[in-house]
């Protein structure tokens, strides 16, 4: 009788070892969600990868400009082998590739690559995408999740709404609203989907408790509103900034603001109601933003997703208590937006000072000072790109540091990229640089070559993702920046710090009373910050 009770026991437990070798080695895994089962692939690397799995309803007829609604359950296997339909958005970037099925307004789908199936409580990381909140998709190849899975890692990108569609407020919205809110749609949909990887995660082999969020840009001012908002800072263990905060970039405007930006937009549309608007084609909401100006429609501090001013949040110490990892490139910006056509001379130079900051001017030449005509281009280029991004982006790591008792390790990436691939041809700096196309403008003289990291350049490079841009002739040396960068970004998700065998020593920015960052670039080191004063002197000329 014990033979034949083994016998069977036996088969059943032969059966799991094969279903699990099979998910682990087929071409087709299949995972369940809380909605259903989703197949996905297995690339060439061992990984598994399923795209396109909706976190989220359509945004839609009813649905648009609305907080994202839940997802109706599905029946049999989700086809999950292709990325979902990316946002509505004008070509703003020059630098951007979506590897999607085209653009949709239901686009609310996010991806997963993990190295198994079967394995339990592996580090996750959800990555929001830059755009300026105008444009950007999660298929971009530059942020593709592969490389971070082959380290062991769940990697996550997601699609959120974009422009109008995700960030317009008027009174009828705010009305509406169970919150009375609106706006926000945008930053709503990605803690939609933090709560998606919260509900599912273990399934693809992830903690729920050892998610790290991540973002450039866009998606770094992203990462420090989620940290800011009561609906998604808990559900985080860990943040990375690369380029950007809200508090200075892009940051939340008044509900009323954005309310009457709204208002306006929907007169120039002939919308006399929201039922009107939401009648409207999207393809033509989106066109008579264009005109409008996309970059009108500003994250809200709406009372709900933000109940109060972001910046008071984080004086407060309110925000997510996480270790954070941000820093900036040395060449965000190029120096002629402070020289415009202008020589880069000391004289000119001080003159462009002048106009920018007026009574201010003298602080600024103090903290900004070029001792030579040498030094202009260098200066400028600095002041740039602190106008731009960088101060906001030390604001932010300085504050969590100060507020939250967690490390916080800041970088200051300085690889140039290479010089462009021969069948690249002729593309401007600028325009590979990221920098946005004015199509209706007349366009300006091409920038001249970067001399450090431009905008965006260092994705590639931390993602482990520099194989799939082809626009550039890739170098040994980038190659090893990459593995030094990424190994850095890696170890921090895994464990909240960034150091591990055969990486320079990366010290935590409050460690010491000598703020020190690290400087990645072909010979990676520590640096101690002597650029205090240009910080202040940011933080005084915002206040007014």
């Amino acid at each position: 009788m014990k033979k034949l009770l083994f016998l069977p026991l036996f088969a059943i437990q032969l059966t799991q070892i094969s279903v699990a070798q099979s998910t682990s080695r087929s071409s087709s895994p299949v995972v369940k969600t809380v909605n259903g089962l989703v197949e996905g692939t297995v690339e060439q690397s061992g990984v598994f990868s399923f795209k396109g799995i909706p976190f989220a309803a359509p945004p839609v007829g009813d649905l648009r400009w609305k907080e994202p609604q839940p997802v109706k359950n599905w029946t049999g296997k989700l086809d999950a082998k292709q990325f979902g339909s990316h946002g509505m958005q004008t070509k703003v970037f020059g630098d951007m590739g979506f590897r999607t099925k085209g653009m949709s307004e239901d686009c609310l789908y996010l991806n997963v690559w993990t190295p198994s199936t079967t394995k339990k409580g592996l580090p996750v990381l959800v990555y929001f995408y830059g755009g300026g909140f105008v444009a950007g998709d999660g298929s971009e190849a530059r942020y593709d999740g592969e490389s971070m899975a082959a380290k062991g890692i769940v990697a996550v990108t997601l699609n959120y709404r974009l422009g109008v569609f995700g960030f317009m407020s008027h009174p009828e919205l705010t009305k509406e609203s169970p919150h009375k809110a609106s706006g926000n749609y945008g930053v709503l949909d990605q803690a939609a989907a933090l709560k998606w990887v919260q509900q599912n995660i273990a399934a693809f082999g992830g903690d729920p408790k050892r998610v790290t969020i991540a973002g450039e840009s866009a998606g770094s001012v992203s990462v420090s509103a989620q940290m800011a908002s009561p609906l998604s800072k808990n559900l985080i263990a860990g943040a990375i900034g690369e380029s950007g905060s809200l508090l200075g970039t892009l940051p939340a405007a008044p509900l009323a603001k954005g309310e009457q930006t709204g208002v306006e937009f929907a007169k120039t549309v002939g919308a006399n109601s929201l039922a009107e608007l939401r009648a409207l084609p999207a393809d033509k909401l989106l066109q008579s933003a264009a005109t409008f100006g996309p970059f009108r429609f500003a994250m809200t501090i709406d009372g709900y997703f933000f109940p109060k001013d972001p910046m008071e949040i984080y004086k407060a110490g309110e925000q997510a208590h996480v270790p954070l990892l941000a820093g900036w490139n040395s060449e965000e910006m190029n120096y002629r937006m402070v020289m415009g056509n202008e020589k880069p001379t000391k004289e000119n130079y001080i003159k462009a000072v002048q106009k920018l900051y007026g009574e201010k001017a003298n602080d600024a030449l103090q903290a900004y000072n070029p001792s030579s005509d040498a030094e202009v281009e260098q200066v400028a280029t600095d002041l740039a790109s602190d106008r731009f991004i960088s101060y906001s982006t030390w604001k932010w790591a300085d504050i969590q540091a100060k507020t939250t008792g967690k490390k916080v390790y800041r970088y200051y990436f300085s690889r140039p990229r290479p010089a462009m691939s021969a069948a690249m041809g002729s593309v401007t700096a600028g325009l590979a640089g990221g920098i946005v196309k004015d199509t209706t403008a007349k366009q300006a003289p091409a920038a001249p070559a970067a001399k450090g990291a431009v905008h965006s350049a260092e994705i590639e490079y931390a993602m482990g993702n520099l194989g799939s841009n082809k626009v550039y002739d890739w170098t040994p040396d980038d190659y090893k920046v990459s593995k030094v960068m990424q190994e850095y970004f890696a170890n921090f998700i895994k464990t909240a710090d960034p150091n591990g065998q055969g990486l320079p020593k990366w010290p935590a920015l409050n460690t010491s009373s000598n703020q020190q960052f690290m400087r990645i670039d072909v010979n990676t080191s520590a640096e101690t910050d002597k650029n205090q004063g240009r910080y202040i002197f940011m933080e005084k000329a915002a206040s007014k």
